[in-house]
């Protein structure tokens, strides 16, 4: 089997052209235009592809090995962070935690000083589009009971005093869960669990971060919110659809942001930003207080300037909370075995044509991230080419159909609320057939059984994040933007399978191309082994040149 890879055809289409496109597919012949739409696009193909004896239910994900050091979340939080190197420029968590107990900074005064940044680097005609709620005031107050606890000795967790972001997909108590939209504005009465583990550990949420509208395009581009920039270049996007979360985190106004990833979107932004993101496990961390949008592929993961960070928090917001169906079954998470950086005995599966389709800048940082492994001790074993056009259509059926109908409801009474990327998808997703969302499913489970088959011989897959670094932000088509599937393939071409089989996946910073631009790696494994995850990709880390964003601000001055 080569591997092979069917070249998108559509055009870039905006303006006028593509609102007229958007009228012509919900009108009465837009299903004409849909079912060439899909046919030109490879759908034929997937429709007659046998599923074997797969039903259309989830193959259940197998356990890992119990923890051989077991902790606490708390403990391993703050075993994650006892590790991090001595702090230097960056403001990571451990840089906050000897700031506050070493005396040299207080969380007030801290976030004071992030109060002050925002405003100028979200507000006026050059604002980055991070945010899109706030309440500073109770921030405040919440820093002010942070520094108290501190002062007395009594920090809840390593997280007290640190600021985080929520993605505004994401209820938090007293705001609006937008989802990126402008009709949805219902204040959310009580906090996700992933925002109640975030205040029980005293994180301080600084509010809610900008989103693709419905999460449902990798680029990052609101047409209500206005677009997410890119801290590297504000002229280059961020990726999404956890836009603002991955930005704000690259800018320095916060170590930790949590996202939400259906089909790639933390992993795309953490990528293009230069930062770090996790998909934990499928079901690994709570949805509870999450707006439904997509069940079968959605997941909420941190974001996080260094590999660190992010295992703190995912310690702190992972495990069952007594709600969420699909969390309720899973093994204890853990980090054992997370500082041992002698990874002899560890198997990275590597397809190198499926690797190597990719620029070349993204491919060269990436095989160097190759290298650090295998210098560490890690062997390379070569795998066989995926079936892309199978995982396209799986994935996109899936999440298109369960998008389509979790906004049906505002679809029939005011289509033109969406903007024209969304309502694109959501006319995509309505014209599945129902014949085609059980396909998909059966799929899924035939595709999760044979990753679990290849992963025997295998302990974690290495690909690139993103086949490109952040593309250029077309002003022209703002603020509704483009249809430009060349762009999204490049962005999504690594990630679906991760989210079709629930697999854990990391990305972590590979380098930078020639323009200065981050490269991401990522690094897929075994269900509920995230901990080897984040072991690897601290190899990877501390092998990878660190650089500042050209727009950053150093709050714990």
């Amino acid at each position: 089997m080569t591997y092979q890879r069917s070249p998108v055809k559509a055009p870039r289409v905006s303006g006028v052209a593509l609102k007229a496109f958007v009228n012509t597919l919900e009108s009465g012949v837009g299903s004409v235009v849909l079912e060439k739409l899909v046919r030109d696009s490879g759908i034929d193909r997937w429709r007659e592809l046998s599923a074997g004896d797969a039903p259309p239910l989830q193959f259940p994900l197998p356990h890992d090995a119990p923890a051989s050091e077991p902790q606490s979340p708390q403990e391993q939080a703050a075993r994650a962070i006892a590790a991090s190197p001595v702090p230097k420029e960056r403001a990571t968590v451990s840089a906050y935690a000897h700031a506050y107990r070493e005396g040299g900074a207080d969380p007030v005064a801290v976030v004071r000083r992030i109060h002050e940044a925002i405003a100028r680097l979200d507000g006026g005609k050059d604002r980055l589009g991070l945010f899109v709620a706030r309440k500073p005031e109770e921030v405040l107050r919440a820093a002010g009971a942070s520094a108290e606890r501190l002062r007395a000795g009594r920090p809840l967790s390593v997280l007290d005093g640190v600021p985080v972001v929520l993605k505004d997909e994401v209820d938090l108590a007293g705001f609006p869960t937008t989802l990126g939209t402008k009709f949805r504005n219902q204040v959310a009465a009580a906090d996700s669990t992933v925002a109640a583990r975030l205040k029980a550990a005293g994180a301080l949420i600084l509010g809610k971060a900008n989103m693709n509208e419905i999460g449902i395009n990798p680029i990052g581009l609101n047409p209500h919110h206005g677009a997410a920039r890119n801290p590297w270049n504000r002229g280059h996007i961020t990726g999404g659809s956890s836009s603002g979360s991955g930005a704000v985190v690259a800018a320095g106004l916060c170590p930790l942001s949590i996202g939400a990833d259906g089909g790639g979107s933390v992993r795309i932004p953490a990528a293009l930003c230069g930062i770090v993101g996790l998909k934990a496990t499928w079901g690994r961390i709570p949805e509870t207080g999450v707006p439904p949008l997509c069940w079968n592929v959605g997941h909420v993961g941190p974001m996080g300037l260094t590999v660190d960070d992010v295992a703190a928090m995912y310690a702190l917001v992972s495990g069952t909370d007594g709600q969420d169906l699909v969390a309720q079954t899973q093994p204890t998470h853990h980090l054992s075995g997370y500082e041992n950086g002698n990874l002899s005995g560890v198997r990275l599966g590597i397809c190198w044509p499926y690797f190597e389709d990719a620029d070349a800048d993204v491919v060269a940082r990436c095989r160097e991230s190759v290298r650090a492994l295998t210098d560490a001790g890690a062997t390379v074993v070569e795998l066989p080419p995926p079936d892309l056009n199978t995982i396209l259509w799986t994935h996109s059926c899936i999440i298109l159909s369960e998008m389509a109908e979790a906004m049906m409801s505002h679809v029939k009474s005011r289509s033109s609320d969406f903007g024209l990327d969304s309502r694109t998808n959501l006319a995509i997703g309505r014209h599945f057939r129902a014949t085609d969302l059980v396909h998909a499913l059966r799929h899924r489970h035939r595709l999760t059984r044979e990753l679990l088959s290849q992963m025997a011989g295998v302990d974690v897959i290495v690909t690139p994040t993103t086949a490109s670094t952040a593309p250029v932000i077309p002003e022209a088509t703002l603020p509704d933007g483009e249809s430009n599937l060349p762009v999204v393939d490049a962005l999504m071409r690594f990630v679906r399978l991760a989210n079709l089989t629930g697999f854990p996946a990391l990305s972590v910073p590979a380098g930078f191309d020639r323009a200065g631009l981050p490269v991401g790696v990522q690094l897929t494994g075994r269900p509920y082994e995230e901990n080897l995850l984040l072991r690897l990709g601290r190899v990877v880390e501390r092998a990878t040149e660190v650089r500042t964003p050209p727009i950053h601000v150093s709050v714990l001055r």
